[in-house]
């Protein structure tokens, strides 16, 4: 099976209704037409999400595509336990000094700092929308929301990189995930602000502001699941 996972591709879950899915695919569709968005068109992602469509957006295809994509889903999950139980062979062989070396190392240099510049971009973005409905068509207040977009995406980029740099712990794998897929959700959330002050569109202020709601309770859980380790 491909590993382009049709409900990716058009931003919704797998329990989503079919309306939700035309919603979606409507409003990629805006996102990426050459006459509406000439700088965001992409001809292969047109070409993805219309495919993605013609699967979903059809309640029969769709049941044949979710069997498949649950079988693929189960052979990955059986890949992912024999590589979870090398990993915990692997931890085995160390001692439990050698362990709590390698968290506080990832801690200390992974994630602490990316952690705080999450919660720094997260919780900053009220105050930037507060400042922006004074007056949505202000040139002024536009120019300052946009710098303040891309200082968070160089800040996001640095997060990003310095995530990559060393792996995580086998005992947090969990803190990870939710850090991975946090540094994502507002990866994406960004993508959605940046549109605003290119055609006004408060959709995508509300679209931004509920991923990054989304990104603040996956920090909350990576928290969490650090502290049930500890």
């Amino acid at each position: 099976m491909s590993d382009q996972n049709h409900y990716d591709t058009l931003n919704v879950s797998q329990n989503a209704s079919q309306a939700e899915i035309k919603q979606a695919y409507r409003r990629l569709v805006k996102l990426f037409h050459p006459d509406i968005n000439p700088e965001t068109t992409d001809p292969e992602e047109i070409i993805r999400i219309n495919a993605a469509y013609e699967v979903l957006g059809d309640q029969k295809s769709r049941q044949n595509y979710d069997r498949r994509l649950n079988k693929h889903s189960r052979d990955y999950s059986t890949n992912q336990q024999h590589t979870e139980n090398i990993q915990k062979q692997q931890v085995k062989r160390q001692t439990g000094r050698d362990i709590d070396e390698l968290v506080e190392q990832w801690l200390q240099r992974i994630y602490y700092p990316v952690n705080e510049t999450l919660i720094a971009i997260i919780y900053s973005l009220q105050e930037q929308i507060d400042n922006l409905a004074a007056d949505p068509f202000d040139s002024e207040l536009l120019e300052a929301f946009q710098e303040y977009l891309d200082n968070c995406r160089e800040q996001l980029k640095q997060a990003q990189v310095l995530f990559r740099s060393l792996p995580n712990p086998p005992s947090l794998a969990r803190t990870a995930a939710h850090l991975y897929y946090c540094l994502n959700q507002v990866s994406d959330g960004l993508d959605e602000l940046k549109y605003f002050p290119l055609n006004f569109d408060e959709n995508y202020l509300h679209t931004g502001q509920e991923m990054f709601r989304i990104a603040d309770q996956l920090l909350y859980e990576a928290q969490d699941s650090l502290n049930i380790y500890r």
